[in-house]
């Protein structure tokens, strides 16, 4: 996650609370999914953003998670979607960061 995005979430967290915010990812890997959550979860793994040594607790889903998929019109998810999660290695991306939410995620 580069260096911008963790402030403005750092930022978003001050001003609204991190029980109001969901961290929606889209890496096409399970690695690039895992350290994006672990930087809003626990804190940046490579202590050089604005997020480094801050345990944030997040809670982030990917936008292949069922849990994701169900809360948004099928039509729009197909559209924006659907073809990269029929590329995507979907099962180890979802393992990935369900564990990490399971193990570090403060709000649920």
């Amino acid at each position: 996650m580069d260096l911008e995005n963790q402030k403005r979430i750092k930022e978003f967290v001050e001003k609204f609370g991190g029980e109001n915010i969901v961290i929606l990812l889209g890496a096409a890997e399970a690695e690039a999914t895992g350290l994006a959550a672990e930087t809003v979860m626990i804190g940046d793994p490579t202590y050089a953003g604005a997020l480094a040594n801050v345990s944030l607790g997040l809670a982030a889903y990917h936008a292949v998670e069922p849990e994701f998929k169900s809360a948004v019109d099928a039509n729009v998810y197909e559209e924006q979607v659907g073809m990269a999660e029929m590329t995507l290695n979907c099962d180890e991306i979802i393992a990935e960061i369900k564990k990490l939410r399971d193990e570090n995620c403060k709000y649920k």
